[in-house]
């Protein structure tokens, strides 16, 4: 038999054996600790790693030679880059421009390739860039690329005058340049301060669209570029593309008698048509205009399934946020709010709805939702969304209830829905964190985390999903090209729905995509259904 105490010795033995090996390691290494002016010696630190106890061999790191670091002493230059790449959100493409001009682009003069000056975007050097994003969203809006080809030949928008007021993304300019290789001139700028991707604004530029459009316009900006896409000498636009009917009000304004002179209005938010029945309701609305935001392929598609997945982008980009297990309140149970609430369900979030509609506020229980008032849940909140297009949804007296770390943000058209104004008072703080990301502090040093100052959170902090964008894109064109070629006495001076009979077009142009296959009616079936073998298939008054 074995002696157990020898053992046990033994043992003992070769564990302070280790252990002084270990020291010496130590040792070997804190000797190598040296002020910040002195240089490290590489060799003893690898030797120093090399003496471990190990079964393996290790491998010798290897390190940068000291010239490739950086300078430890960076210039002026370089510290304010430096600091502008660690504060920059990560959402920020290349659009951030590089460079350290912090010059307003209204102050600077710019030529594109052509010669001309008509344009004003941050950085006409960044056409390259937006034309390889051009090209990715080209990818996955084949069918109104298959628009654009079946089209271009007739030139249906020849002599049309566009000028537009949208997001400015890749995506945009996919539609911009069909509605030009279909005839049309246009004149562009955004809708939102924060949306537009600088390097797509000056790839359009480039290729000679007037675009007035930069990220990060101040309100002055924003109402410049707009006055000067429609007040342009020699040059009057005779169809409006607008997205929430600021360009719209503007022209309707001040330019009372080039607006008497438009042909049509597209519009496709939920804001801009509400301002468009006013119009008309007050028999003030002197030119037909058609309400995109409410066809089928808009509604179903992009309010819904946009929203479904650009909610979480946003959200994650600029906050890091886990979902599981968190209370959200999403405010609006339309299709946005809809699309925001099957998502955050998904991924594990308590969700509660807040609704006018007694029909909404239904189909949101029917979801398996809690539908309460916003005061009823304040305090345990972390995480406020608002989609319903009003104004002060959440107060300042909510905000002030909010618990430390909530999360408030918008994901309707307008910047109303948050009374982001009733922030900006002495007592309360702002600190921003990142691009588009701001705390807000209280004087006991609570802090809410408040996205793109209220105003749109996906395309403001994010991106959106290309393909469903192609729907959108493809019922505009459309659209304008309908009102455009309409006989006279066909659309008067009223708002009217996308014909059923399009809406049905826009979606088979995208079945390909998917490879999917119609199954047609036989002459018996469509006798007894009394509908035409090609469609439409629904009434208007179907809800889909």
């Amino acid at each position: 038999m074995s002696d157990p105490t020898g053992e046990a010795k033994l043992e003992l033995k070769q564990a302070s054996k280790e252990v002084k090996e270990s020291e010496n390691v130590a040792e070997k290494y804190s000797a190598l600790t040296v002020s910040k002016n002195s240089e490290m010696n590489m060799g003893e630190l690898s030797s120093a790693f090399s003496a471990v106890p190990t079964h393996k061999p290790v491998k010798k790191i290897q390190f940068v030679e000291d010239k490739q670091e950086f300078s430890r002493f960076p210039t002026k230059a370089g510290r304010r880059s430096l600091s502008r790449s660690i504060s920059q959100s990560s959402t920020d493409s290349y659009s951030s421009d590089s460079s350290d001009d912090e010059t307003s682009p209204r102050d600077k003069t710019q030529v594109n390739s052509k010669g001309s000056s008509d344009f004003c975007v941050k950085n006409i050097k960044q056409a390259e860039f937006g034309r390889r994003e051009i090209e990715i969203a080209e990818q996955d809006m084949s069918a109104l690329i298959s628009l654009r080809k079946r089209a271009q030949s007739e030139k249906p928008l020849a002599g049309a005058k566009i000028v537009g007021c949208t997001h400015i993304t890749a995506q945009t300019a996919v539609l911009i340049e069909t509605l030009v290789a279909l005839g049309a001139q246009c004149r562009w700028t955004a809708c939102n301060i924060y949306s537009t991707q600088n390097e797509v604004a000056a790839a359009l530029s480039e290729t000679g669209v007037a675009v007035f459009a930069w990220k990060g316009e101040s309100e002055d900006d924003f109402w410049w570029c707009i006055d000067r896409c429609v007040n342009n000498e020699g040059w009057q636009p005779n169809m409006i593309l607008d997205d929430g009917g600021d360009l719209t009000h503007w022209m309707y304004k001040k330019y009372p008698n080039v607006f008497k002179k438009i042909r049509g209005i597209v519009e496709e938010s939920v804001t801009g048509v509400h301002r468009l029945y006013q119009l008309s309701k007050a028999g003030k609305l002197c030119v037909p205009a058609m309400n995109v935001n409410d066809s089928v392929t808009k509604q179903k598609f992009d309010n819904l399934y946009c929203c479904r997945e650009s909610i979480l982008d946003g959200l994650k980009r600029t906050t890091d946020v886990m979902f599981g297990g968190k209370q959200v309140v999403v405010c609006g149970y339309g299709e946005v709010g809809k699309g925001c609430c099957a998502a955050l369900k998904a991924l594990g979030a308590i969700v509660c709805i807040t609704e006018i509609d007694p029909i909404c506020a239904l189909q949101a229980c029917m979801d398996g939702f809690r539908v309460v008032k916003l005061n009823e849940v304040i305090r345990q909140v972390d995480v406020i969304i608002t989609c319903t297009g009003n104004k002060n949804v959440v107060t300042r007296d909510q905000l002030d209830r909010m618990k430390n770390g909530s999360i408030v943000c918008n994901m309707g058209h307008s910047n109303t829905e948050i009374d982001v104004a009733s922030l900006r008072t002495p007592e309360l703080t702002w600190e921003r964190v990142r691009s588009q990301v701001d705390h807000v502090i209280w004087p006991d040093g609570k802090r809410v985390i408040l996205l793109a100052e209220g105003r749109l959170l996906n395309l403001s902090c994010s991106t959106v999903p290309t393909f469903v964008l192609s729907i959108t894109a493809t019922t505009q064109a459309l659209a304008l090209i309908e009102l455009y070629n309409a006989p006279e006495g066909r659309y008067k001076q009223d708002v009217y729905l996308l014909p059923k009979k399009m809406d049905e077009y826009v979606a088979s142009l995208h079945l390909a995509t998917f490879d999917a296959h119609l199954t047609e009616l036989s002459d018996e079936q469509a006798k007894y259904l009394g509908l035409n073998k090609n469609g439409p298939f629904k009434p208007n008054y179907y809800r889909y």
